[in-house]
């Protein structure tokens, strides 16, 4: 895998997402805000499926983010192998409802030979209130 990963992101800077590699990640929708190796934010609008019984973002959806973007921050890096999730921990904060917007932001923590520790942070549109802090460690998949 080369840069093309990265250029595809760059290119959807401030559109939405479609025709990804991840048919799960054009379900989710993002808006690309940043793209850069190692590093993704991405703009969501919580939809009505996105939503539990009270009519709140689930807590699924957002460990689904959460893995997406880690995962896609991982290909940023033209490596050609993948990353496979070991573990995902979360903290869930606050919530979001239906038509509200919300930012995942990626950082790597530490990017080993063979495992990758990275976290994510879901915050609401103007990034007053943090909804959800996500961990992860990754195995290299060659």
């Amino acid at each position: 895998m080369d840069s093309q990963t990265l250029n595809f992101l760059i290119h959807h800077k401030n559109k939405v997402v479609t025709n990804s590699p991840s048919p799960f990640m054009d379900w989710l929708m993002p808006t690309v805000l940043l793209a850069e190796k190692g590093k993704l934010i991405f703009q969501y609008k919580v939809r009505k499926e996105m939503t539990n019984p009270f009519g709140t973002l689930h807590g699924g959806v957002i460990a689904a983010i959460i893995d997406d973007v880690i995962g896609a921050s991982l290909i940023t890096f033209g490596e050609p192998f993948f990353y496979i999730t070991l573990n995902l921990a979360i903290d869930y904060l606050s919530s979001a409802k239906e038509n509200d917007s919300i930012i995942a932001e990626t950082s790597i923590i530490k990017k080993g030979n063979l495992i990758t520790n990275a976290q994510c942070e879901i915050w609401n549109a103007d990034k007053s209130k943090l909804l959800a802090k996500g961990y992860t460690s990754l195995l290299k998949k060659e």
